[in-house]
């Protein structure tokens, strides 16, 4: 398929994300960052962590796009006491037959909402490692795949709240994206007075079915990345593992303890094509990488003792990475 081909096909195909776009703005004011990132996971198939105070509509803004795709959609509220069985499910004896048979948890649907995850332990993060890697569940012997589209949405509270335990590496790892969201100014927020304070029910319905999702994401495969866009990508990945071999960027090597995994580089690519398909674009531009990239690779980088001493964050690593790394 040439660029033009491709072109013409996302043009016709990015209406369905314009109508998903306008029922959520129904109910949320503002925050068209994270609407556009959460647009971004679903269509690149990649799993989304948002991470702000209390109060900030991070479970309505999943809550709502869940509701605009007529699929399957379960919240789980994550507590200390919860077990992996109450995600993934249990067998049960069956007196009648002398079998044990499956019952399965609400992992089993299109959409989930892990709501407040690092209220709950290590163990019960977890149960969580396999779903969000290879699409399917074991319960007992037997292996179950999940339903297509399967996205998780999680939330979360800043880590230095009481009562939350840190993600894993190999879970944080699993997340395409991580998201910062933040206070909305003074006048998005008299519009959310004025939406919300009457308490009118507003509703959104379902504009797209799970398989308009499926062939999306068949589509964005094909959209066109140039070589200069790939090394651009390697540059920033690599610039995390071996910042020394890297142009003013010598002062990173004693900040950085681990750099990004091969993942950020898959999940990078595969971002910026959904992130041009949001843009009503067939091939990627450097700009998609700087758009979604701090996204990809903020939670990916593990700082030593000495960047926290000096409370650098991971954020700054990231801002540097992207002012020194050389643009196509």
């Amino acid at each position: 398929m040439t660029i033009e081909e491709i072109n013409k096909k996302v043009i016709e195909k990015s209406e369905i994300i314009d109508k998903i776009t306008e029922e959520i703005r129904k109910v949320i004011v503002g925050q068209q960052y994270i609407v556009k990132r959460i647009l971004v996971g679903l269509l690149a198939d990649g799993h989304i962590l948002l991470e702000g105070v209390p109060g900030l509509a991070k479970t309505l803004i999943v809550h709502t796009t869940a509701n605009t795709i007529s699929a399957s959609f379960k919240r789980i509220q994550f507590t200390p006491d919860l077990l992996p069985a109450d995600l993934i499910g249990t067998l049960i004896y069956n007196q009648k037959t002398s079998e044990f048979l499956p019952k399965k948890g609400p992992l089993f649907a299109n959409f989930i909402l892990a709501d407040e995850i690092n209220r709950a332990p290590a163990k019960v993060q977890s149960a969580l490692l396999e779903s969000m890697q290879e699409r399917q569940v074991t319960i007992g012997d037997t292996t179950y795949p999940l339903p297509k589209p399967f996205l998780v949405m999680a939330t979360q509270n800043p880590i230095e709240q009481e009562g939350t335990y840190p993600l894993p590496e190999a879970q944080i790892d699993r997340f395409m994206l991580k998201l910062l969201i933040d206070y909305p100014n003074r006048e998005e927020e008299l519009q959310i007075m004025d939406k919300m304070v009457p308490n009118d029910e507003i509703t959104t319905k379902a504009v797209v079915k799970p398989k308009d999702i499926l062939q999306i994401r068949e589509l964005i495969k094909d959209i066109y990345m140039e070589s200069k866009i790939k090394d651009y990508i390697l540059n920033l990945v690599f610039a995390t593992r071996e910042p020394q071999n890297f142009k003013n960027l010598d002062e990173l090597a004693d900040l950085i303890e681990y750099g990004a995994s091969p993942r950020a580089s898959i999940y990078l690519a595969q971002a910026a094509k959904a992130h041009a398909f949001l843009y009503h674009r067939g091939y990627v531009t450097p700009d998609d990488i700087k758009a979604i990239g701090k996204d990809i690779l903020r939670h990916r980088i593990i700082l030593t003792y000495e960047a926290e001493a000096e409370q650098i964050t991971q954020e700054d690593i990231v801002n540097k990475l992207f002012d020194e790394i050389e643009v196509p």
